[in-house]
């Protein structure tokens, strides 16, 4: 049986600790990389990407200033943050808590995996789907959408609900993987 040394996630392991260790310590990318990281606190690249989000998020209020909408879209947007601070947060903490509540049991090595991430997974990425099209998905927009391009958004629901699906079997195919692979002996 091979030891964790000669896997390629170890390797890849061991790889990124030490990298992160000098980043800490400041041996990055020369005498420079210490000192930026203990002025900015991060690397130049979060800057940067600071930078590009910002630009983006100009670029969109310029367009919603432009579009004459800027008080529905601020009134939206204070909204939907109360929302989610005051009613998404607690509920999707709590929820996760009561999933990750079995998982702590397991925590010792060679139990099998936790179940906590397998179930996150589909779960955001099927809200964030929902999210994204819920005009569609609820049928909101059916007179819009109609007169925009002429079809139906009655499909919308069924397709959603088949993906949400999907992405739960692929998770729980993973999991069952990851725990017959964790069950084995030698490992």
């Amino acid at each position: 049986m091979k030891g964790d040394a000669d896997r390629p996630m170890g390797r890849w392991t061991r790889w990124w600790t030490r990298r992160r260790a000098d980043q800490e310590a400041g041996r990055g990318a020369g005498r420079g990389a210490g000192l930026w990281a203990r002025l900015y606190g991060a690397g130049p690249g979060h800057l940067a990407g600071l930078v590009v989000c910002f630009a983006v998020a100009g670029y969109a209020a310029t367009r919603v200033v432009e579009a004459g909408i800027w008080l529905g879209f601020a009134v939206w947007f204070v909204g939907a943050a109360v929302f989610h601070d005051l009613v998404l947060w607690p509920l999707y903490s709590a929820a996760d808590a009561v999933l990750r509540a079995p998982s702590r049991q397991h925590e010792r090595p060679g139990g099998r995996p936790p179940l906590v991430n397998h179930v996150r997974v589909p779960v955001a990425l099927s809200c964030l789907l929902l999210l994204v099209w819920f005009p569609l998905v609820l049928r909101g927009a059916e007179p819009n959408y109609v007169g925009a391009v002429g079809l139906s958004t009655s499909p919308y629901l069924a397709r959603w609900l088949w993906i949400t699906v999907a992405l739960f079997v692929v998770s729980a195919l993973l999991y069952a993987v990851r725990r017959r692979a964790a069950g084995r002996p030698g490992r």
